[in-house]
């Protein structure tokens, strides 16, 4: 209890770094926690589960001896310690385990558990299913919408290539004027043929292009013995019907 020596040569050794005095306390704290824990778990009641399970463990680890009755009579009969039960020890050697309930739940309810989870992993499974179905059915629309935005696109292309062809024949037979407004391309449209959002030349006509395309087909065979797909002009009637294949794209492929 004296005062401390401040001079003295154990005062002047002590480590008087920055926070070191902070981080003692610290540790000196934590320390006594967890003495106190300790002390705490030691000197706690146990449960009367907790009892029980600790009897009973111990009950089942330590081996079986001559005052239990049931190996009193296996030994009168010949069985060793150790030894696999039967007449010719095939059978277990270890005791058939003990599963002690210890939950609230009622008998049956882990089944019932497990089939929940079962259901619920079949819907997933189902859902997922679904899922694909749709997408797969989402790209098969997709792939049928551009390729029908393809068809449409060509079709486009083989009537204003037909139209073409149309106003070049008839000029050369001095015809001024077509036989249908369609059958020409104007002069503004023709500037605008390459444009990918282009509308229809022909909006005078309720008629759709595949419609249109076979009229002016028909036209260009009759009138002037060409085939558009061919790219050629027939000497007659005859020389078309017997040299040329049909009077569509399909027939020519």
């Amino acid at each position: 209890d004296e005062e401390e020596d401040y001079m003295s040569d154990l005062f002047l050794k002590q480590d008087v770094r920055p926070g070191l005095p902070m981080v003692r306390r610290v540790k000196e704290a934590f320390q006594k926690e967890e003495k106190q824990k300790e002390a705490n778990e030691k000197n706690r009641q146990k449960s009367i589960k907790e009892e029980e399970k600790e009897r009973r463990d111990l009950v089942l680890k330590s081996a079986l001896g001559n005052d239990n009755k049931g190996f009193a009579l296996l030994q009168k009969m010949g069985y060793k310690s150790g030894q696999a039960l039967g007449k010719s020890g095939e059978g277990i050697v270890e005791p058939i385990p003990l599963n002690i309930k210890t939950g609230l739940s009622g008998l049956g309810h882990e089944e019932l558990k497990k089939r929940k989870a079962e259901e619920k992993l079949e819907n997933y499974r189902q859902k997922l299913h679904m899922k694909k179905q749709a997408n797969e059915q989402a790209a098969d629309q997709f792939r049928i919408r551009f390729k029908t935005k393809q068809e449409e696109r060509k079709m486009e292309g083989d009537l204003r290539k037909s139209q073409r062809a149309c106003q070049q024949l008839d000029m050369q037979k001095d015809i001024d004027v077509p036989k249908e407004t369609w059958f020409w391309i104007e002069p503004e449209e023709e500037d605008k043929k390459d444009e990918e959002d282009k509308e229809d030349e022909c909006t005078s006509s309720d008629l759709s292009v595949s419609e249109k395309l076979h009229i002016l087909t028909a036209y260009l065979r009759e009138e002037h013995f060409y085939c558009i797909w061919c790219g050629t002009t027939y000497e007659d009637s005859e020389d078309l019907s017997s040299n040329c294949p049909g009077d569509s794209a399909a027939d020519h492929d």
